[in-house]
């Protein structure tokens, strides 16, 4: 059963407190509007939270809660996760602070799990202090894709702009080992159908970039388009998937070609996210394709450098949240639709 958006429970990882996570967050909340459109649940500790939106003098009350079911609608819930002090120095990567921001998104990803709240949203955290005994993940991509069920797959969106990763943080020289022909399916795959039941597009057109430059040139400069991306890709066009290419990455955003297409799948990291970054001005949001539940997060770090100084945008935060929310109705009309297939001829 749909719910009114003012009771779709949103939960929030404070992520890093020494950078500008907490910052992002309140500031997106300052506007009360925004709890017409949810009900957000922040899991970190109000006392602290309190103290630094003095120091940001920012504009919001909080309500502190012990338990998800004492979250109200209209208001900035604070679940308390931990109830000690915690020593706080802007924009000093510091590794308590980082065990923190694990035990706010572990606890936030285990009420996910659990239906307790509807979507995630993550604020930024440090790959270098999360890590631990309890904690050797990448980052939080990597936890989801355990703890969730489905294949996680890095998809940044802004608006119409939509790039996905066929390999996310491998080494540049991995890369080319990386791609075989079941990533390359999988990946599509995943990707094709978060089109259609995440962004509602009916029949999605796909655009794959070369791993060389050029796109290999025919084999004069690297082998790979040829022995692996081509095949897979005519494999999965004779299956019915509107994908094409692969395309030379040099001129493809710049040109405006990557507006013909639904999405637009890059072999590498830097491949996809620097031409996105830069067309997205700030607004962009990392969204984890692929999974049973929704998770979104800005598309920026920690922020150490400006962390206090009350000047970070906010903006792809309250993007962030945005999508997570316009995900989450979208697959809730996607359940109705393909539930009763009826439905989609009263259109």
């Amino acid at each position: 059963m749909t719910k009114k958006a003012e009771n779709i429970m949103l939960g929030i990882s404070i992520g890093d407190l020494n950078g500008i996570g907490s910052e992002v967050v309140l500031k997106t909340f300052e506007d009360a509007r925004m709890m017409e459109l949810c009900t957000p649940v922040i899991f970190a500790n109000v006392k602290i939270l309190s103290y630094l939106k003095k120091q940001l003098n920012l504009n919001v009350n909080l309500h502190g809660i012990d338990k998800l079911d004492q979250a109200l609608t209209g208001k900035i819930n604070v679940l308390n996760v931990w109830r000690e002090g915690v020593n706080l120095e802007w924009g000093v990567e510091d590794e308590n602070v980082g065990k923190y921001a694990i035990k706010s998104f572990v606890a936030a990803t285990q009420a996910l799990k659990e239906d307790k709240i509807d979507v995630l949203v993550t604020a930024p955290i440090s790959k270098v202090n999360i890590q631990s005994e309890d904690f050797s993940f990448p980052g939080h991509t990597d936890y989801l894709n355990q703890e969730l069920n489905g294949d996680a797959l890095m998809f940044m969106v802004q608006d119409a702009l939509r790039v996905g990763l066929l390999t996310d943080h491998v080494p540049i020289n991995e890369v080319a080992s990386h791609l075989t022909e079941e990533l390359i399916f999988k990946k599509i795959k995943t990707i094709n159908q978060s089109l259609i039941q995440d962004f509602q597009v009916v029949k999605p057109k796909i655009a794959v970039l070369g791993l060389n430059p050029h796109s290999g040139d025919n084999g004069v400069i690297g082998k790979e388009e040829e022995t692996i991306l081509k095949p897979a890709l005519k494999k999965l066009f004779d299956k019915g998937y509107l994908v094409f290419g692969p395309y030379s990455a040099d001129g493809f955003f710049g040109s405006g070609q990557y507006e013909k297409y639904d999405a637009v799948i890059a072999t590498y990291h830097d491949q996809g996210l620097i031409p996105f970054k830069t067309l997205s001005f700030g607004k962009g949001v990392n969204y984890t394709a692929g999974l049973d539940k929704i998770r979104t997060s800005p598309d920026h770090g920690t922020g150490y450098d400006i962390a206090g100084k009350g000047i970070a945008d906010h903006s792809s935060f309250s993007e962030a949240v945005y999508t997570a929310l316009d995900i989450y109705k979208s697959r809730m009309e996607y359940q109705i639709t393909t539930q009763n297939p009826l439905k989609v001829k009263e259109k």
